[in-house]
């Protein structure tokens, strides 16, 4: 079993994630690999200090410039030498020790299955909820358009995840905002996918990441990304099949977002840019219906 443990100016949160690798229960070998892409705080030192003191256990990567999220992200999975590799951010944590010996143990019995995952606890300041909050979806349509699979939580066998770099080629999209969203519908497409009904993991989330921003315009960029990765993945594994409603989805998702904090003309020439691009959204009727509370809330009719 391999840990691999993507890394980058985590100085705060990495040790609570290193012993939460370390306590764990197993009675199989298990090897950490902390890949760190040239933090500027002491990141670097907090890995080399755990690689020094666990020789037979850590391993660390690092290199002399950043290489990039995608790039770290891949190579860590290149270092690794398990059957299985379980991912986790250095920000995050795992809350159950025995979250390794009961994720292999599933997948042992079954070997159809491509990936395993469970429920995850998310943190923000003092807030703290389940993640997914209802159902945990483990097949491909679900997967276009509701990837509930938190990194964290997530153990996969490493001759798939290196089959999924060679079909689907990851380096030739840097549209794409995330790494392991695409991974986990490619899984649900080609392999069997087991969940853990039960909270083992943490994920932290920070006030500014890829995924997270105070920036309304960031997170329509974030969340318009995610819907282009299920478009590419319906067009090549399901012949466009699902491409209307997607289309719908992303539209849907900015308008809502920019009814709440953007500007009418910003709506609108969302909404317009949309429409030409797919004509049949002139007829959806969520664009008139966000636009009307867009025009409430901007003369204090609507909170």
């Amino acid at each position: 079993m391999s840990i691999c443990v993507t890394t980058y100016n985590h100085a705060p949160y990495l040790e609570r994630a290193v012993e939460s690798f370390l306590a764990q229960k197993c009675d199989f070998g298990v090897e950490i690999i902390l890949s760190d892409d040239c933090s500027s705080d002491s990141t670097p030192d907090i890995c080399r200090s755990y690689a020094e003191r666990y020789p037979d256990r850590i391993r660390f990567i690092c290199s002399e410039k950043n290489v990039g999220m995608r790039a770290n992200y891949r190579r860590t999975f290149e270092a690794a030498r398990g059957e299985y590799v379980a991912l986790c951010d250095g920000d995050d944590w795992w809350c159950d020790e025995n979250k390794l010996s009961r994720q292999v143990a599933q997948m042992e019995l079954n070997k159809e299955c491509g990936m395993c995952y469970t429920r995850a606890r998310r943190v923000q300041g003092d807030r703290e909820w389940l993640y997914p909050v209802g159902e945990m979806y483990t097949d491909f349509e679900q997967m276009l358009f509701n990837n509930t699979v938190e990194n964290s939580s997530a153990m996969a066998r490493r001759d798939l995840v290196m089959r999924y770099y060679e079909e689907v080629q990851p380096e030739h999209h840097p549209e794409w905002l995330t790494d392991d969203a695409p991974m986990w519908i490619w899984f649900a497409a080609r392999s069997k996918i087991l969940t853990i009904d039960e909270p083992m993991a943490v994920h932290r989330l920070l006030p500014e990441s890829v995924s997270q921003s105070g920036n309304y315009q960031r997170r329509i960029a974030f969340c318009d990304s995610l819907v282009d990765i299920s478009l590419w993945f319906d067009e090549r594994y399901a012949e466009g099949k699902h491409r209307q409603r997607l289309w719908r989805k992303r539209m849907e998702v900015a308008l809502w977002v920019l009814s709440r904090d953007g500007s009418t003309v910003e709506y609108l020439k969302r909404w317009l840019q949309d429409v030409r691009r797919t004509p049949r959204l002139l007829l959806n009727a969520a664009g008139y219906g966000l636009l009307v509370k867009r025009l409430l809330r901007k003369i204090g009719l609507l909170k």
